[in-house]
């Protein structure tokens, strides 16, 4: 019996699984959907599409370089315990050095990309879902590169060689040796996992935040009662010190707490005797921004164990 695309994305959208992995199935029962069905399910395949409903908020990050290009990728997971696995550990490495040929941030197009071990990188995550038996997710990439100098990486929390909890890249423009860009770009990475900079410039900052810290500003300086003139000093004031520490480059080092980034690259420059330009970095922490269901998964598995 023969079967077309469209029984493959049928097959697809009813069990949850890979593209490759229902292809299969539709070549060993020679066509028949149902059996397909039947044969994914006993594959633990078909599992799939309802594990996808459960929130994925833990897992790994993962950073990769090649000289003066580097990229951060997470992937996510339901529970911890799956981050210490060395199946999920493997694809997040390997889905990060796809990700590393990119020539955009696009995860889409990650998971179109044929994936080391052969087939896309969609079908191996597929295939981790029903083999380890939790919902995954690619979930972000982004790319810094630099026309000359040096993508510095760095990982908070390590779980593994470039796989852990905060991963970092930092792209530093210069004619200087890698002797003088690495060690600084490690200084500035670690003072990015710590110091959580919202944007490399000032001007950077998202126009919604500043404007949500103009409100409170405003409603914190009409409490004082003073005149309206010096309430608007206060406001500009108090904006003016969100930007400064938020932005990268205008924070206080936190290896001295005194000197601001941009003068901590400055003076490298001056002592390497080349120019030194911080120009772009990646700061990604696991999981945030997801608000995590807390109860979805546990109480699956209490249901499992007969647990009320």
């Amino acid at each position: 019996m023969a079967y077309t695309a469209a029984d493959v994305k049928n097959l697809r959208e009813r069990t949850g699984a890979g593209m490759m992995d229902c292809k299969k199935a539709l070549n060993e029962t020679g066509g028949d959907f149902e059996a397909a069905v039947d044969a994914l399910r006993a594959k633990g395949l078909a599992a799939v599409a309802k594990k996808s409903s459960r929130t994925a908020a833990e897992g790994l990050v993962g950073v990769a370089v090649s000289g003066t290009r580097g990229v951060a990728v997470e992937v996510n997971s339901e529970t911890d315990f799956v981050a210490k696995n060395e199946q999920f550990q493997d694809f997040v490495r390997k889905t990060t050095e796809v990700a590393l040929g990119l020539s955009a941030d696009d995860v889409e197009a990650l998971k179109a990309s044929a994936y080391p071990d052969g087939g896309t990188v969609a079908d191996k995550l597929t295939n981790n879902v029903a083999t380890i038996g939790e919902n995954q997710q690619v979930r972000r990439m982004k790319t810094v590169a630099v026309s000359s100098g040096l993508v510095v990486p760095y990982m908070h929390n390590a779980a593994a060689p470039a796989l852990g909890k905060i991963g970092v890249l930092v792209a530093l423009e210069s004619e200087a040796g890698a002797d003088v860009l690495e060690p600084l770009g490690k200084q500035i990475a670690m003072h990015i996992a710590a110091a959580f900079p919202l944007a490399l410039k000032a001007e950077d900052l998202d126009p919604e935040t500043i404007a949500r810290e103009r409100k409170i500003a405003a409603e914190k300086a009409a409490e004082s009662g003073k005149p309206a003139e010096v309430q608007a000093k206060m406001v500009d004031g108090a904006v003016a010190k969100y930007a400064k520490d938020n932005a990268l480059l205008s924070q206080l080092f936190v290896m001295d707490n005194k000197t601001p980034v941009a003068q901590v690259v400055e003076a490298a420059g001056k002592a390497a005797g080349s120019k030194i330009t911080l120009v772009d970095y990646v700061r990604f922490q696991l999981g945030e921004g997801i608000e995590k269901e807390a109860t979805d998964f546990a109480a699956e598995v209490a249901a499992a164990a007969g647990i009320k």
